[in-house]
């Protein structure tokens, strides 16, 4: 019987892809770009538009790879080898990796005369793979595997619009001629970082500022949404459009969710039995609503103030009233949800989705998770701001995706707008900070292996010195230093 990982299916079935694609179309590149619609996202560059056929026919060679149940050899992974022997590969992205990183990590397989680098271990051969689905989306193709267990694929979803901003952040990687490890480090090691990360900084900003000129060009806007999964950088974005938005002449005013909880005995309690802070139940939507539309019909009034410390409202709130030429503004993860706002008619209000979308991959094979960079960010920030281990940082890391999948991504189509906190560079900074605290978990921990799958990774990266960073970049909001987020 098959132990079940997700990641070995993964790298297995991608082995199998691309022997395919290289037997049926040997002059072919691909590109293996993100995760999308439940599924991984990528490109096949055959000098012309690819077509259902091509993918038919990539499809039935998978099928007979399959079925011939191939040995997958391990060829090499010393370092140093594939580092001397890399100007003799054929692929600028492996020799640009090699040539610009320390310690790779990359390993070289076989497949039934195939050869290519893999960073994760597959299984032993093409034959466990039962499972699978290839199709094709926009210009390119979208391949989906199981993710709980080896019989069932995830659902299946359309995201348009998060299609869309990734497609926005390939522009935004052409413009700044980075796309992967080997160019980001080969940009450090020609002391090139400067510019690139001012570039990157001035892409966010005039994304921003597109953001603040639809809010202000369409006067029945009153209220603006802003969720987001953990660790996207909601605090510093909303602070930043609160600028533009003032340079534009509004008036906002900003209220936090987090004071209409109910108060801690009365959060109901999750599948486990255990209190659900994530859930909307959690929220006063009542007095939300309320304040919300009274605050639109010019009224004075009363906002709570939640005392984080004894779990309850403080008995006397904060008087606030939205000024001439103003609007509100409310953060929180269950901003997309149109149950936080039901009283505020759908014209009042303008939602955006926040979220941390990498496009920088290690190879163009192989990419790198969007959720690997905001748990990095997590571990980063949590150490920071609040002493906490990243060993305790992980162990809430299940509870917290869990919480996005149940209230977050199911919304996030629902947003006006979606913006890509992602910076190109960032792991490079944060690689001395979340390395300093992964190392101190212990090889008896249950934990150990996601440590060492992280360390691994930033590895990969050459440092970048903060003295490049504004201080008003969303990635200041989790290294420190921010002049939006002090710890």
């Amino acid at each position: 019987m098959l132990d079940f990982n997700p990641r070995k299916y993964a790298v297995t079935l991608k082995l199998v892809f691309l022997k395919a694609v290289n037997d049926v179309y040997p002059e072919a590149r691909v590109e293996i770009d993100h995760s999308l619609n439940n599924g991984t996202y990528g490109t096949i560059d055959l000098g012309r538009n690819l077509k259902e056929k091509d993918l038919e026919k990539i499809n039935n060679r998978m099928k007979e790879i399959i079925e011939k149940d191939y040995e997958i050899n391990l060829i090499c992974e010393d370092n140093d080898t594939l580092k001397l022997k890399s100007q003799k590969i054929d692929r600028e992205d492996i020799r640009k990796f090699l040539d610009n990183s320390g310690w790779t990590g990359m390993m070289e397989y076989e497949v039934g005369g195939y050869h290519d680098f893999m960073y994760e271990k597959p299984y032993s051969s093409t034959g466990v793979i039962k499972l699978y689905e290839l199709t094709k989306y926009n210009e390119g193709f979208i391949i989906k595997y199981p993710l709980k267990n080896a019989n069932e694929l995830p659902p299946t979803i359309d995201n348009p619009k998060m299609a869309k901003i990734f497609q926005e952040t390939g522009r935004w990687n052409s413009i700044l001629d980075v796309s992967t490890i080997g160019t980001l480090n080969e940009k450090v090691l020609n002391r090139e970082i400067g510019e690139l990360v001012r570039v990157n900084e001035a892409l966010h900003h005039k994304n921003l500022a597109r953001i603040a000129d639809q809010i202000v060009e369409d006067e029945r806007i009153k209220l603006v949404t802003i969720a987001g999964p953990s660790s996207s950088g909601k605090t510093t974005f909303s602070k930043r459009l609160y600028i533009h938005l003032r340079a534009s002449g509004k008036n906002p005013i900003v209220i936090s969710l987090d004071n209409y909880y109910i108060g801690r005995k009365n959060v109901p309690l999750d599948e486990h039995g255990n209190k659900d802070y994530e859930t909307i139940e959690a929220l006063d939507l009542k007095l939300l609503n309320e304040n919300l539309t009274d605050l639109i019909a010019g009224k004075e009034v009363e906002i709570p103030e939640y005392n984080f410390i004894s779990g309850e409202r403080e008995k006397k709130g904060k008087m606030m009233k939205v000024p001439e030429n103003g609007l509100i503004i409310i953060e929180g993860i269950h901003g997309l949800n149109e149950r936080l706002t039901a009283a505020i008619p759908k014209e009042n209000k303008f939602k955006v989705y926040v979220s941390c979308l990498t496009q920088l991959n290690i190879d163009n094979h192989n990419r790198i998770a969007t959720s690997d960079v905001r748990e990095i960010r997590r571990i980063v920030r949590d150490s920071l701001a609040r002493e906490t281990a990243a060993e305790d940082t992980l162990a809430m890391w299940d509870s917290v995706r869990r919480g996005e999948e149940k209230y977050i991504f199911p919304y996030q189509e629902d947003a006006d707008v979606l913006f890509n906190s992602n910076l190109v560079y960032e792991l490079g900074v944060l690689k001395r900070y979340a390395i300093r605290e992964l190392i101190r978990i212990k090889p008896d921990s249950e934990y150990y292996e996601e440590a060492k799958r992280l360390i691994k990774l930033l590895y990969c990266f050459v440092d970048i010195d903060i003295k490049y960073i504004p201080d008003d970049s969303i990635l200041k909001e989790f290294i420190g230093d921010s002049i939006f987020y002090k710890y």
